[in-house]
């Protein structure tokens, strides 16, 4: 079952984030944009408010949540009610699936990128950004959990677990970038985006379908 209440019940806060971390959520777009070349034919799958979609130009996308969904549309957003292990879309129907902080709230992520990798076309990409587990922000999150109203039920990973799932779900690792390195307070502007993990707490994958599964 989706975990919406925190989202249902604090989205003015979850929005409020951004704006408070502006340098960290600059950073995250800039490598998302990196991963995301074609933002006009993209779906993001738990689309939220729409925060990352608008400034990325995704016009369409799904969540859980009523409160979210409404903001996403009020920033011109096609957004509709959904959840990743069931996508109201028809196989092979679309170019680029997008998630963003996504998959920690997932109820079962095999079965998520199962359908992922069921509604992109043949040549379509998977992208994901998220808070690496092993990170500085990840490590703080995992320890302070329970203390965080949106993270008290999310599942945090690894970035070779994501690789890992990907790889038994039908795609291939295309490229890897990572930014937000350091304490989220002390960053005051936006940082680069390089390639691989390890170092940056904000890790964006981007995947392609294999021929074979």
């Amino acid at each position: 079952m989706a975990k919406t209440a925190p989202f249902d019940k604090h989205t003015e806060d979850y929005e409020n984030w951004f704006v408070v971390n502006e340098p960290v959520f600059k950073s995250e777009l800039g490598a998302i944009q990196r991963a995301l070349t074609d933002t006009g034919k993209a779906t993001e799958v738990g689309i939220g408010t729409g925060i990352f979609a608008a400034p990325l130009g995704i016009k369409e996308g799904i969540d859980p949540s009523g409160p979210m969904l409404e903001k996403a549309r009020e920033r011109g957003i096609s957004a509709i009610p959904g959840v990743a292990e069931n996508l109201p879309y028809p196989d092979e129907s679309k170019d680029s699936i997008l998630m963003v902080t996504t998959v920690c709230f997932l109820d079962d992520i095999y079965k998520s990128f199962r359908e992922v990798h069921r509604v992109l076309k043949k040549h379509g990409h998977f992208i994901i950004g998220f808070v690496d587990k092993n990170s500085l922000m990840g490590n703080f999150y995992v320890r302070h959990k329970h203390e965080n109203v949106f993270y008290k039920d999310a599942t945090f990973y690894e970035t070779e677990e994501i690789y890992r799932v990907l790889n038994d779900t039908g795609f291939r690792i295309n490229n890897t970038y990572q930014t937000v390195f350091g304490k989220v307070e002390d960053i005051k502007e936006a940082q680069e985006t390089m390639v691989g993990y390890g170092y940056g707490s904000f890790v964006v994958i981007r995947a392609g379908k294999r021929e074979c599964m």
